[in-house]
């Protein structure tokens, strides 16, 4: 075995089913005195029930979370915690949530606990990505990570299966890139395998069954080893790619995960070929050039849009995006070339089956 580095993550997890009713326990241990409960919108009647769970640790309720983290709603936060004199974050909801009470810890130092109702897997990582003027920068570091998650697979019971699919699939992302980032080691590519297949298994299951509990625990348990392979290691080119065109041009973020992903994979399997194996394996499907198509059949079997063009990709936006992709670009396998990543884009834009351009 070759040499190499590994750091844990100093996350406490408090995983299992009905585990919400600790987070005023766990507030306590963290010394929180005075919790904002953060959501989306469409949340705060979740966000509601935390608070009145919190109880007197509650300084209210912020529902105004939005996806890919603009600044302009952190600051708005922001100001609402200052003005409740809040102490720390409560955030409860998917990767919007999660990276609204992450941009705000960077902000202020505040403690956090994460309550995930998706299976993005973001509550698991070091990593803050924040939308301003059009663009996505992402930022890695510990103060953005939360301190304690909760881990409650009743909470996930009411996800539709679609938007299960496609929040396991971005999960599924962080562990694909994890088997071939720069900074891989033997530790995370056993918890990226593992956490491939567990959701493998698990999403198609839900979509057939949704109150299938055990698919449900099966996919927070995929969800949580996925998160913490993008916390452990860098990000390749599918990352790039999705930052760019969720700053640039405001797709959903899971499923830009989802259509993307295939394309990326594709495109690296040539430099990365004991990836390929692993995660083709991970997949049940049968060799490393299976690895790809076995990406895009599952985003098949959970109904989930492939092509670019139906989650409101311009087709006038392509050569933009291409030339972004470029920039600034991610350790990744393969070298990253403009010609390449147009033909990559337009094949992900149609929602055709993969190929390496």
């Amino acid at each position: 075995m070759s040499s190499f580095v590994y750091t844990g993550l100093p996350t406490r997890v408090v995983f299992g089913d009905a585990t919400l009713p600790r987070v005023r326990e766990e507030a306590e241990r963290l010394g929180i005195s005075r919790a904002l409960v953060l959501t989306t919108p469409a949340q705060r009647a979740q966000g509601e029930e935390v608070a009145a769970l919190l109880a007197d640790r509650a300084a209210g309720v912020f529902s105004g979370a939005a996806m890919h983290t603009p600044v302009e709603v952190t600051l708005a936060a922001l100001e609402v915690a200052r003005g409740l004199s809040a102490d720390g974050v409560v955030a409860i909801g998917g990767g919007s949530t999660i990276g609204l009470g992450k941009a705000i810890a960077a902000r202020t130092g505040a403690p956090q606990i994460a309550i995930p109702t998706t299976y993005a897997g973001s509550e698991m990582t070091p990593i803050l990505g924040e939308t301003e003027a059009g663009q996505k920068t992402t930022r890695r570091s510990l103060e953005v990570l939360p301190e304690t998650v909760i881990y409650d697979v009743a909470l996930t019971l009411s996800l539709p299966p679609a938007l299960s699919g496609t929040s396991g699939i971005n999960a599924i992302a962080h562990a694909v890139e994890a088997t071939y980032a720069a900074d891989a080691n033997p530790i995370i590519t056993l918890l990226a395998e593992q956490g491939i297949a567990a959701l493998a298994r698990a999403l198609p299951a839900i979509v057939a069954a949704p109150d299938d509990r055990r698919a449900r625990q099966g996919a927070l348990y995929g969800a949580w080893l996925c998160g913490a392979c993008l916390g452990a290691v860098g990000m390749a080119l599918h990352h790039k790619l999705c930052h760019v065109l969720g700053g640039a041009f405001g797709l959903p973020h899971a499923e830009l995960h989802t259509a993307i992903l295939p394309h990326a994979v594709a495109y690296n399997a040539p430099a990365a070929p004991e990836a390929m194996v692993r995660i083709a394996r991970a997949l049940g499907v049968s060799g490393a050039g299976d690895a790809a198509d076995g990406l895009y059949d599952l985003a098949g079997a959970v109904g989930a849009r492939r092509a670019l063009r139906d989650l409101g990709m311009p087709v006038d936006g392509l050569d933009r995006a291409a030339e972004l992709a470029v920039q600034s670009v991610y350790p990744n396998p393969r070298p990253i070339e403009r010609a390449a990543i147009r033909a990559l884009l337009a094949r992900a834009f149609d929602g055709e089956r993969p190929a390496q351009p």
